[in-house]
């Protein structure tokens, strides 16, 4: 019996060895799907009660535990705790007396300011929805989107006068009611609020103001960026918009963190990771008007900020700025975000320090993600276990050129193995639905996929392409719209961008498919800024595409451009390129072409485009 028991807790401190050796990352996968069921578990329950307790009744409940704490840090600005919560309920008191009722959606068109969140707070305690529109959209996207949103009410700033001016006429004859949050108003017809917000009663809102929200009510409008079409206003309802904001706290962020935000508000990760996530864990937010390279690091220190938020481009515009001295001299030790190429991880870690990355993915639209916590460089997280118990997802095989999965003999479609890209589809179940866009039930209907492993089932569609090692880590591969099929190939733009992104004289490059008179599928097109003071040279980027990319993924057209237009938060547009194509009556821009006989890339000529649509030259 003695020689039983011996053997017996042997094996119990053995198990945790054992699964060391079997499943390296057992622990933490298992930490961090306890750290997902445990949160969740708590969130469901506060909005499971009556009233429901949401965002709002968190930050309500931090205002009374630290009142003078600073919660939002602007320029020379310091807003506590309590200032917040006093100036929403003076702005709910005006937005109340100007006929807004529970369940009505107000739309905000505001750069990054301290307005944007004690309006939000303030629309919270009447029970309002807010409509988040991007600052950058004009004229037809900005009609579209307050169209398709439902609303009546606009609110701005003269910061954006123009913009607001140019619809005006049109939103007056809809019957929109547009107002400045401001104290002077410099356009005729538009009303300024900030006079009567100052002198509004700081009394707290009766509760009955909000007495029907529930879970399912909408919280949040968020656009997507419209890099291909207009904007699609993605549903935030009170119960998703709780799991956003646990992401920070998932992470590791306390009350005891400055989080350092300098992405458009407009956007979900500044909105509900970054100013969210800091209202549920009681901890700073320093609010920039806009990301700067040369002030970031500074910001940093005055600031004594723990965690800042990205998007891979802004880490990508630090890591291109010339070197300082003291960028290793700050207190960050948490990076959060979305989007950081490989290349860029590594040499990020190697300049500005020992800085824990945790990298997440996931669209704001969408009814699950992925947090890489472990600090797997260039991973999205991983597929373990627990996960996939968690929320059901799949990678599956998908047809390019076609543009739809590929299904087996029963009608349903095929996982991809390790190592090979697959459309990344999740399981809409009750808890993780997908609650589609406002306005649009045919682009709602067109990311649910049916039958996907069985008859009947239902499930998101991403419209990304993810890969999956052998270790169960997810990496991004590239969008669906983006990769494109060319030589019998699937050409993943994102990889190609990657490996082109090391040529000493590009400073950024866009990189798309365009079709080709006599050639199936599309060729590969590079639309580049060059680095200031620096020319093309034809023959190293032909030499390094030879040396790093499959033939099929060479680029054969180069176009030189001044400025590659962006989002807000840094993302290429294609659009306009995709129309213009390689043809120099449209394009004004120095355009190249691959010469494979002079093994470099030359400049492209009107007989060289005519030969091309005679089906004369071959590429």
């Amino acid at each position: 019996m003695l020689v039983l028991c011996t053997a017996l807790v042997g094996l119990l401190l053995l198990l945790p060895l054992l699964g060391t050796l079997l499943w390296p990352y057992w622990w933490q996968d298992l930490v961090l799907s306890a750290s997902f069921i445990y949160h969740g578990y708590r969130g469901l329950r506060r909005l499971q009660r009556q009233p429901p307790l949401t965002l709002l009744d968190t930050f309500l409940e931090k205002v009374q535990q630290h009142p003078e704490k600073a919660l939002l840090l602007f320029r020379e600005e310091v807003y506590t705790y309590r200032d917040i919560d006093r100036r929403s309920s003076q702005a709910a008191w005006v937005l109340r007396g100007l006929g807004l009722q529970e369940g009505d959606l107000v739309a905000v068109f505001l750069l990054n300011v301290p307005a944007y969140l004690w309006l939000w707070m303030g629309l919270a305690k009447i029970g309002c929805g807010m409509v988040c529109l991007n600052s950058n959209i004009r004229s037809t996207s900005l009609l579209h989107s307050l169209r398709v949103s439902g609303t009546t009410v606009l609110l701005s700033t003269p910061d954006l006068k123009e913009a607001v001016e140019e619809v005006l006429p049109t939103l007056k004859q809809e019957g929109f009611r547009v107002f400045y949050v401001s104290a002077t108003s410099p356009t005729e017809g538009v009303e300024p609020l900030q006079g009567q917000i100052d002198a509004a009663s700081q009394e707290p809102l009766p509760n009955s103001f909000r007495a029907n929200v529930t879970s399912k009510s909408t919280a949040l409008y968020i656009y997507t960026s419209g890099t291909t079409g207009l904007p699609k206003a993605a549903v935030i309802s009170h119960r998703k918009l709780g799991s956003m904001v646990m992401l920070l706290r998932i992470c590791g962020v306390t009350a005891a963190d400055v989080i350092y935000t300098p992405l458009p508000l407009y956007h979900s990760a500044a909105l509900t990771v970054g100013l969210g996530g800091c209202l549920e864990v009681g901890a700073t937010c320093v609010l920039r008007y806009k990301f700067s390279v040369s002030h970031f690091w500074d910001d940093c220190r005055r600031y004594h900020v723990s965690v800042i938020q990205y998007v891979g481009e802004v880490m990508r515009y630090l890591c291109n700025a010339p070197k300082r001295e003291n960028e290793r001299e700050h207190s960050v030790r948490l990076a959060l975000g979305n989007g950081l190429r490989m290349e860029v991880w590594k040499e990020f870690l190697q300049r500005f320090g020992p800085i824990h990355i945790c990298e997440f993915y996931g669209a704001t639209e969408g009814n699950s993600g992925f947090i890489n916590s472990m600090g797997k460089i260039g991973a999205i997280g991983r597929a373990s276990f627990f996960y996939k118990i968690l929320a059901p997802f799949e990678l599956i095989r998908y047809n390019v050129e076609q543009d739809e999965p590929v299904r087996d003999e029963r009608g349903c479609c095929i996982p991809v193995p390790p190592g090979e890209a697959g459309l990344f589809v999740v399981k809409i179940t009750k808890i993780s639905p997908f609650e589609g866009y406002a306005g649009d039930l045919q682009k709602t209907e067109k990311k649910v996929l049916r039958d996907v492993m069985k008859k009947g089932d239902l499930y998101f569609n991403s419209g990304d392409l993810l890969v999956v090692d052998h270790e169960g880590f997810l990496y991004f591969h590239d969008r669906v719209g983006d990769t494109f099929r060319w030589k019998g190939e699937n050409v993943a733009t994102t990889e190609v961008e990657r490996t082109l992104a090391v040529v000493p004289f590009i400073e950024e490059v866009n990189v798309y498919g365009v079709p080709v008179p006599g050639h199936e599928g599309k060729t590969g097109m590079a639309a580049m800024r060059l680095k200031e003071g620096m020319v093309f040279d034809g023959e190293k980027l032909y030499i390094h595409t030879k040396d790093f990319l499959p033939n099929y993924a060479i680029p054969r057209f180069v176009r030189l451009r001044d400025m590659l237009e962006v989002t807000g938060t840094f993302k290429h547009c294609k659009g306009q390129l995709l129309k213009e194509g390689f043809n120099p009556d449209l394009v004004k821009d120095p355009l190249f072409i691959l010469d494979e006989s002079e093994k470099r890339y030359v400049p492209m000529s009107p007989q060289i485009y005519s030969s091309i649509l005679a089906m004369k030259l071959k590429l």
